[in-house]
């Protein structure tokens, strides 16, 4: 690490969006910056920093959430006034808090994207893009799925405006005009794209929800990827992203903020390669990151805007500006700003005191009446591609009291490192009608505000987890969150397939329409977009995140056609597909082509899996023994180096198995399905051979399990 920065806080906000919060020019080389920084509240506030403490520009009055903040002006001039975007209108504020534009989009959805270039304004909800110049309809395009972000690029080899849309599906969308130029596929789903060099230029950073971060150079007809950085270390997803020379080496650093509170500095090596130079993390999410300079002149900074409590700020003192007498100021600065803090402090008491004996003056009343605190809550429900699990991420704007977890489909609960809460299961009885298969409760130490769990879904089990949140606040309240576990649950998109592979067909046909079909195909599968695609047929890959195994889906009105690998995935579809169109009183005619050589082929997929679990588990079972020999004899010489070995790595060995509880069973679970789903669709009914199945894969060869697979 080759940064030293100090946190700082600088002011307190209500709950923010990603990216609303900008830094405005400064007036001289060296001089300090304003801060701007808006909120859920509504509230849009300006201030700088004067001898340590905040000063406010300009604060406007709340009103309707505001979730996207960009900072525009006349071409060639300093980019200075402040847009501000809340639900379809966009509001503009000169850097004095004067307004001096009102625009209504007309949109029947809410904006969640917006760029500013000097009269133009570029526009997005959830599927639609606008391009207005001078608040006239210049552009207009309709995405295949869900807009995160929008950034415009020019340059001398640009002739124009190059709007680039960062898509859930996978893809930088690059636009000309109201049509599609090309498209770029990138890792992970981007929720975040910026300019590298803000002066302009044809390079875009993004930064993907599974944490991964990217530099693609956009031509005039097709793009070229720098270079990426993988999330290796399984940190959280990218919410923003900001270029700065912290350095102070003339080349721009790349800072990033990350959803579970991670900031970094990105600097570049010799050979022109991101190195990561600064890591910190915080207690939340960061929604915006900011470099600049803004507490003292002449010092370089990371500002950074959190999801719930504060503007928080590392600073970067530049040790050629430092001299002897910096110490004693910054030591006279520190002490000032301690005992003013303590005076807040005993203000704040006062107040705290003075407002509980309000409360219990007015709860005691007659006419009393009890008022629901409103708390927001940040969550989030993805799918790892790595362990095939799903993150459930919480984030709430006060102190966790407890969460109960309610699932009414089989899940398993995975150990997370970062959860300090202490979980305690309820017994279930599933088998009642609408029984639950899980109740388990977290108690959260003090001050816990984010709570991170992993769960693992069982494919063909689905229905409904719920998270019920419970904040320490008075009176007593709790809110529900309601999340899908899907029939293919543990399926990914992906960009294309290997049509080499050994391939199940299911075809559907019926009197349905095209988002008949759709609606079916969004009920069993994770990522696909809501709303319809346009054009009158659709194809979709996705791969099994568990297995590795893959499945393409192309439908149109009255048609399915659905390719896989694995025969339970076909199983599975045929199964629920049927379930939903006879729930709207649709006929459907299925038609199947086994491809025998499937079943082999998948089953030499599981195997690595299977005969590492069984290793693992067969470890793990010998350690007590090992242990108490070890203990008897004194030493563990006379042990073969394997048993020592197992000795040596026990901690490990125990953590794993630990961390994956049920890992074999899911394995058994998934060959019994494999065996049972093969026979089925021979129309032949082979559950009495079960038993005989899970003798084999006690005893486990490969070549013994297809036999029985061939024979049976």
């Amino acid at each position: 690490m080759e940064i030293n920065l100090n946190r700082v806080d600088y002011i307190q906000v209500g709950v923010t969006s990603q990216k609303t919060m900008r830094l405005l020019p400064a007036l001289g080389k060296k001089a300090t910056q304003k801060v701007a920084v808006a909120d859920h509240d509504g509230i849009l506030t300006c201030f700088g920093m004067k001898k340590g403490e905040a000063v406010p520009v300009f604060k406007t009055l709340p009103g309707q959430k505001i979730a996207r903040m960009d900072l525009g002006g006349a071409a060639g001039t300093p980019q200075e006034k402040i847009f501000v975007c809340s639900g379809s209108q966009v509001r503009g504020f000169t850097k004095k808090g004067k307004q001096f534009l009102t625009f209504e989009a007309n949109l029947t959805e809410s904006i969640n994207a917006m760029h500013v270039s000097g009269a133009d304004l570029f526009v997005c909800a959830s599927y639609i893009y606008n391009h207005y110049c001078d608040c006239k309809d210049q552009n207009y395009y309709l995405s295949g799925d869900k807009i995160n972000d929008i950034i415009c690029l020019s340059s001398e080899n640009v002739t124009r405006l190059v709007p680039v849309l960062a898509c859930q599906d996978r893809v930088l969308r690059v636009l000309q005009g109201s049509e599609l130029a090309y498209d770029i596929e990138v890792p992970g789903p981007p929720s975040v794209l910026e300019l590298y060099n803000k002066d302009g230029g044809e390079e875009i950073l993004y930064g993907t929800t599974d944490g991964n971060i990217g530099l693609v150079q956009i031509g005039e007809g097709s793009a070229a990827t720098k270079w990426e950085i993988d999330n290796n270390k399984k940190k959280g997803g990218i919410l923003c992203i900001d270029t700065y020379d912290i350095m102070g080496d003339g080349v721009n650093d790349i800072l990033v903020g990350r959803d579970d509170g991670t900031v970094e500095v990105y600097g570049f090596d010799s050979a022109n390669e991101p190195t990561l130079r600064f890591e910190h993390v915080l207690s939340e999410s960061v929604t915006s990151i900011q470099g600049g300079c803004v507490g003292k002149e002449s010092y370089d900074e990371v500002l950074t805007a959190t999801y719930t409590v504060s503007v928080n700020l590392q600073y970067f003192p530049q040790k050629a500006e430092a001299g002897p007498g910096d110490e004693v100021r910054m030591s006279k600065e520190i002490q000032s700003k301690v005992e003013a803090l303590r005076a807040e402090l005993e203000q704040l008491q006062v107040k705290v005191k003075q407002g509980r004996e309000q409360y219990q003056q007015t709860s005691q009343s007659s006419t009393a009446v009890s008022a629901v605190p409103v708390f927001s809550i940040n969550d989030k429900f993805t799918l790892c591609q790595d362990d095939a699990s799903y993150n459930l991420t919480l984030e709430v704007q006060t102190a966790i009291d407890n969460l109960l977890l309610q699932s009414d489909v089989p899940i398993d609960l995975l150990d997370v490192d970062k959860n300090s809460a202490v979980v305690s299961f309820s017994e279930c009885d599933s088998e009642q009608p609408n029984g639950n298969f899980l109740l388990a409760t977290y108690r959260c130490q003090a001050n816990t505000t984010r709570l991170e769990l992993k769960v693992r879904s069982i494919e063909g089990q689905y229905g409904t987890l719920q998270a019920y949140i419970t904040p320490r606040l008075q009176p007593k309240t709790c809110q529900v969150r309601q999340y899908q576990i899907k029939p293919l649950s543990l399926h990914q998109r992906t960009h294309s397939i290997d049509q080499e592979r050994p391939m199940n067909r299911l075809s559907l046909v019926g009197q349905f329409s095209f988002a008949e079909i759709h609606s079916w195909v969004v009920f069993c599968l994770p990522e696909v977009p809501e709303k319809t695609p346009a054009g009158e047929s659709i194809t979709f890959y996705f791969h099994n995140t568990f297995l590795g195994t893959q499945l393409e889906a192309t439908y149109c009105k009255g048609e399915g056609h659905f390719k896989s690998d694995n025969i339970s995935t076909i199983s599975i579809l045929s199964d629920v597909l049927s379930k939903e169109a006879t729930k709207r009183k649709i006929n459907l005619n299925n038609s199947y082509d086994i491809n025998d050589e499937s079943v082999s082929h998948t089953l030499k997929m599981i195997h690595p899996k299977l005969e590492y679990q069984l290793l693992l588990a067969r470890k793990v079972q010998l350690i007590d023994a090992l242990k108490e020999l070890q203990v008897h004899e004194g030493n563990a010489d006379f042990l073969i180096p394997e048993y020592r070995n197992i000795l040596d790595e026990s901690a490990n060995l125990l953590e794993e198995y630990k961390k994956q509880p049920a890992h074999l069973e899911r394995l058994y679970g998934m060959i019994t399905d494999l065996f049972i789903d093969k026979f089925k669709f021979k129309g032949q009914n082979v559950k009495t051979k079960v038993s005989s199945l899970l003798e084999i894969l006690d005893n486990y060869d490969l070549n013994s399990l297809l036999d029985f697979f061939n024979e049976a």
